[in-house]
């Protein structure tokens, strides 16, 4: 694994203490700087005190469980990356972690490498130039990095994987994007439930693109979507 220009530097909370010192250990021999919390109060004082590229949070925690922690950080920095750990796995629990401020989710049990993937693909989104850009739209504009939806004067604050999915369509507008490929890309992997999620998120953003006619986004059974945009 190439080495980073710099240590990014990661809170972990984690209330598991055997493995959190594994997640902590691990992350460090790849090149993370890692603080290491055992409940959700302990690390949303530390993110008070310090500057994080990175939260992992596990959703089940003593005092302050991982999604109301997110939720507290959301007020006061929408761009942080938020990865959320947890045991459970069905659709809505999946979609609740990007209600309440998630970039991404990971199911345990999990390996390192995926975690250590799914690390690194936030953090270089967060880097990209595209991240900081008014995107055009239609009768829309739309800021992938403050994931805003603008629409004349109103504005629509999306959830981080709204905002990463319309990303995705609008780079592809009116061409053919393959489920998988996105659903690999913002979820790690296309099983059932990603799938059902993403449907969720396609749903909530026809919604949000209803007010200019000239807007679709067209569900191709068995190969994916295409915005379309005259």
């Amino acid at each position: 694994m190439p080495a980073m220009n710099r240590k990014y530097k990661i809170l972990l909370a984690e209330d598991e203490p055997s493995l959190g010192m594994i997640l902590k250990e691990s992350m460090e021999s790849r090149g993370f700087e890692v603080v290491h919390c055992e409940n959700g109060a302990e690390a949303w004082n530390c993110f008070q005190k310090q500057a994080f590229d990175l939260l992992i949070l596990d959703v089940m925690m003593p005092k302050l469980d991982g999604f109301s922690l997110a939720q507290k950080v959301r007020k006061s920095d929408t761009y942080i990356p938020i990865i959320f750990l947890t045991a459970k796995s069905t659709t809505e629990d999946v979609v609740a972690g990007f209600e309440n401020g998630g970039n991404d989710y990971v199911k345990k049990p999990f390996s390192m490498e995926e975690l250590i993937v799914r690390a690194k693909a936030l953090l270089e989104r967060k880097r990209n130039p595209l991240h900081q850009e008014w995107l055009e739209l239609g009768e829309y504009k739309f800021h992938p990095g403050k994931q805003i939806l603008k629409w004349q004067e109103q504005e629509d604050y999306l959830t981080h994987k709204e905002s990463e999915v319309l990303k995705e369509l609008i780079l592809h507008k009116n061409e053919l994007t393959d489920r998988s490929i996105i659903l690999e890309k913002l979820w790690g992997n296309d099983d059932f439930f990603n799938g059902r999620s993403m449907d969720v998120y396609i749903s909530k953003l026809r919604k949000k693109l209803e007010k200019d006619p000239d807007l679709q986004i067209l569900n191709i059974r068995g190969y994916g979507y295409k915005l379309v945009c005259e």
